[in-house]
């Protein structure tokens, strides 16, 4: 399955703000109305002047109800907002890292500042690039580069599952309520993916069950999760390039 990812927007990814609870589209009706009844006023003065007070009065109560209750609603909750934006983006860090290592065995290059200071910054860009080249390979290129004895373990299997109900755990917190759609699409698809790759190393595996079909098994198992290791990459490139990908406190794979 390919992922169609769409383009939220940046400021209320980062920010989580949602922007009305009240579709724009009946703004534009009630206004649009109360210009026809303005333009006819003359036809019946006092039966228009009326609808248009009420319209105006609908309007006007509209408006308040959308400040007060959702703006003000997520000023007060900023802090949890801000807690949520910040587990995604460690839950992003932490599979870019884990997918780099444990699928295709990235190894980047520590020169003596890094060694001394510590210093993440310049193993992140590298990371960044690699994944990136990623992506721009294909699914066919990284059937080539999978590094096998280390992805297809029951321990992996283990992690992709674990890193999918992380992202599961998020989506369905309460709070997700504060999340745009298409970022919630985006989580939903992302771990779906993660749990077909923990699928695609059973299926693997399953050479070791039935020798007499090992081929058969470890062909498909490594052509299904290129694929689905390419989408996956795909997503957390683009939550990269959107800021939500951040370096948390631990940073193990």
């Amino acid at each position: 399955m390919k992922t169609k990812i769409k383009t939220p927007n940046v400021l209320a990814i980062r920010k989580f703000l949602p922007q009305s609870d009240i579709p724009f589209i009946v703004y534009a009706v009630v206004f649009f109305t109360m210009f026809l009844v303005w333009v006819f006023r003359y036809l019946h003065p006092d039966l228009t002047l009326n609808i248009f007070s009420e319209l105006l009065g609908a309007a006007f109560t509209l408006f308040i109800i959308d400040t007060l209750l959702v703006r003000t609603k997520t000023k007060r909750w900023k802090e949890v907002q801000q807690h949520v934006n910040y587990l995604i983006g460690r839950n992003v860090y932490r599979i870019r890292d884990g997918i780099s290592t444990r699928a295709f065995a990235f190894d980047p290059e520590i020169d003596e500042e890094t060694k001394e200071y510590g210093s993440p910054d310049s193993v992140r860009e590298q990371r960044a690039a690699f994944l990136s080249d990623l992506e721009k390979a294909g699914p066919q290129k990284l059937i080539q580069i999978l590094y096998e004895e280390e992805l297809f373990t029951e321990s992996n299997y283990q992690y992709f599952n674990e890193k999918a109900d992380d992202i599961w755990k998020i989506v369905n917190m309460r709070y997700s309520d504060y999340l745009p759609p298409d970022l919630v699409h985006v989580l939903i698809v992302l771990h779906t993916h993660l749990k077909d790759v923990g699928a695609y190393i059973r299926l693997y595996r399953k050479s070791i069950r039935f020798p007499a079909e090992a081929t058969f098994y470890k062909n498909l198992g490594r052509s299904n999760i290129a694929t689905t290791l390419h989408e996956v990459i795909k997503i957390l490139n683009f939550l990269y390039n959107e800021g939500l990908s951040e370096v948390s406190g631990s940073d193990a794979a």
